[in-house]
C-alpha cells in the first residue's frame, strides 16, 4: 500500500464529512437566510428615504425608525380596511342566508316536485355526521392555525429587526465590508451597492406611485357605481395590481367584481371593462414614463423573473425577483462591454439580400419563367 493512500482516504472522508455538515447546516438555516435576504432588500428599498432624512441633520437611527413607523401604520390601516370590508360582507351573507336558502328550496320544490322545508333541511344539516366531523377537525385545527399565526408574527418581527439594523447601520456595514477588500474591489462593491439601492428603491417608489394612481382611478369608478367599501377595494386593487406583475391587475380586479356583482350583475361587467382598459393604459402610457429611469426591464423578463423567483423561494421570491433582476441588469450593463450592431436587414426582421435581389423575388422569377416556358411549349405544339 502506498504511504500516501491512507492520508488521501482520511482527507477524502474529512471533506465528505464537512460537505454533509455544511449541507445540514444550510438546510437548518434556510429560513433564517431567507429572512435576512428579505430584510436586506427592505433595507435597500428604504435607504433613499433614510439617507435623505439623515442628510438634513436627522440621526440615521431616528430616520429609520420614522420610515418603519410610517410603513407599519400604512400596513395596519390597510389590514383594518380590508378586515372591515370582509367582516361586513360576512355579516351580510349570514343575515341573508335564510332568504337564499328559501329561494333554493323553492326552486328545488318547483323543479323536482318535492316538499322540502327550511326547518327539515336545517335539522338534517345540524345532525349530519359530516358536520360533526368538520367541527371536530376545526377544533383540532385551531391550535395549528394559532401556531402558524404566531410563527408568522415572529418571522415578521425578525425581518423588521434585521432590516432596521441594515438601514440604520448601513454606512458602518459598508465600511466593515470594504475594510477586508483591496481598494480596487472596494470601488466595485460600493458601485454595486449603489446600483442595488437605486434600482430597489426606484422599484418600490415607482410601484407605490402607480398603486396610488390605480387606487384613485378604481375608487372613482366604484363610487360612481355605488359599490360598497370603495376605499378598501381601491387600496386592495392598487397594491395587488402593482406588486404582482403582469397578472396582478386582473387578480386584484376579481374582488371588486365580486362585490359589484352583489349590487348589480351589470356593474361587474363595468368593473371588468374598466380593469382591462386601465391595464392597457398602464402598460403603454403610464408605466414606461414612471419606470424609464428606475426599473427599465422588459415585461417578459419581469414575468419570467417572477415565475423563477416563485419556483425558488415562493412568495418571497416573487416579491424580490424584479428588483434583483433589475440590479443584475444594471450591474451587467455597467461592466459588460458592448459593440455596435452591424447594418444587416436581419437585425430588423428582414431578409438577407443576395446579388441585389431578395430570395422571394428570385423564387417568383423562377416560377414565372417556368410558366413562360410551359406556354412556349404549348404554343409550339399547336
Amino acid at each position: 500500500m502506498p504511504a500516501w493512500l491512507p492520508r488521501a482516504m482520511v482527507m477524502a472522508l474529512a471533506l465528505y464529512g464537512c460537505f454533509q455538515l455544511g449541507s445540514w447546516a444550510f438546510y437548518q438555516l434556510i429560513g433564517l437566510l431567507t429572512n435576512i435576504l428579505i430584510a436586506f432588500f427592505l433595507a435597500l428599498a428604504i435607504e433613499p428615504a433614510v439617507s435623505r432624512m439623515s442628510a438634513h441633520g436627522m440621526r440615521r437611527g431616528l430616520a429609520t425608525f420614522l420610515v418603519f413607523l410610517a410603513v407599519l401604520i400604512a400596513g395596519i390601516g390597510f389590514v383594518l380596511l380590508l378586515g372591515s370590508m370582509l367582516a361586513g360582507q360576512i355579516v351580510d351573507m349570514v343575515e341573508e342566508f335564510p332568504k337564499y336558502l328559501d329561494s333554493v328550496i323553492n326552486w328545488v320544490n318547483q323543479t323536482f316536485h318535492t316538499e322540502l322545508s327550511r326547518v327539515e333541511v336545517q335539522d338534517s344539516l345540524l345532525h349530519s355526521d359530516w358536520l360533526q366531523k368538520y367541527v371536530q377537525n376545526s377544533a383540532t385545527g385551531v391550535l395549528d392555525v394559532s401556531t402558524t399565526v404566531l410563527g408568522g408574527l415572529f418571522r415578521l418581527l425578525m425581518i423588521f429587526l434585521f432590516s432596521f439594523y441594515f438601514a440604520a447601520d448601513g454606512p458602518r456595514l459598508r465600511r466593515a465590508l470594504c475594510s477586508v477588500l483591496p481598494p480596487a474591489r472596494q470601488a466595485e462593491v460600493l458601485r454595486a451597492w449603489e446600483i442595488a439601492v437605486d434600482k430597489t428603491g426606484g422599484y418600490i417608489y415607482s410601484r407605490g406611485l402607480m398603486a396610488l394612481i390605480s387606487g384613485v382611478a378604481h375608487y372613482i369608478l366604484l363610487v360612481a357605481l355605488g359599490v360598497p367599501y370603495a376605499p378598501a377595494l381601491a387600496v386592495w386593487v392598487g397594491l395587488v395590481s402593482q406588486f404582482i406583475p403582469t397578472i396582478g391587475t386582473y387578480l386584484a380586479g376579481a374582488l371588486p367584481m365580486l362585490i359589484a356583482f352583489t349590487v348589480n350583475p351589470w356593474y361587474a361587467l363595468w368593473v371588468l371593462g374598466f380593469v382591462v382598459v386601465y391595464q392597457q393604459f398602464e402598460n403603454y402610457v403610464l408605466q414606461p414614463k414612471l419606470t424609464s429611469k428606475t426599473v427599465d426591464i422588459h415585461p417578459a423578463v419581469a414575468f419570467g423573473s417572477v415565475v423563477a423567483g416563485t419556483a425558488l423561494m415562493g412568495a418571497v421570491g416573487a416579491l424580490i425577483a424584479i428588483p434583483a433582476v433589475a440590479t443584475l441588469q444594471a450591474f451587467l450593463g455597467a461592466y459588460v462591454k458592448r459593440y455596435d450592431v452591424t447594418d444587416d436587414p436581419r437585425v430588423h426582421g428582414g431578409h438577407r439580400w443576395r446579388r441585389g435581389r431578395p430570395v422571394v423575388s428570385r423564387i417568383r422569377s423562377a416560377v414565372r419563367g417556368g410558366d413562360d416556358a410551359g406556354r412556349t411549349d404549348a404554343d409550339g405544339s399547336t
